[in-house]
């Protein structure tokens, strides 16, 4: 384990030919954080301002494109973001690169951190 992303998703089903109850499921799904400099690695900065999803349709397909065909999502809200002392350490030097480049405002305030032992 390095870093995730976790959000909270809200799905339902599409089952051919039955129904389901509940019909509704939630559940907990976490994105690999890519390394800094990696494609991807500035989702935090881009989508999820101050832990909070900037734009609530982009995250809710973020986490849609992560789930097999056949599982509507129906919302899904950034829960925080959890890491290892090892991706804490590597992240660090990136984080107050990023941080200086919008201003030296704490673009991660309200975010829940975890670090995972």
């Amino acid at each position: 384990m390095d870093a995730s992303y976790v959000f909270r998703v809200r799905f339902t089903l599409s089952p051919r030919r039955a129904r389901i109850e509940p019909d509704t499921f939630e559940t907990v799904l976490r994105i690999p954080a890519p390394p800094p400099g990696e494609e991807g690695w500035l989702l935090f900065r881009d989508a999820l301002w101050r832990g909070e999803a900037n734009d609530a349709e982009h995250v809710r397909r973020l986490c849609a494109d992560r789930l097999p065909p056949g599982v509507g999502v129906l919302s899904a809200t950034f829960s925080g973001f959890e890491t290892d002392d090892r991706g804490s350490d590597r992240r660090r030097p990136s984080k107050r690169r990023q941080t200086r480049s919008v201003g030296g405002e704490d673009i991660t305030a309200g975010t829940t951190y975890s670090r995972l032992r």
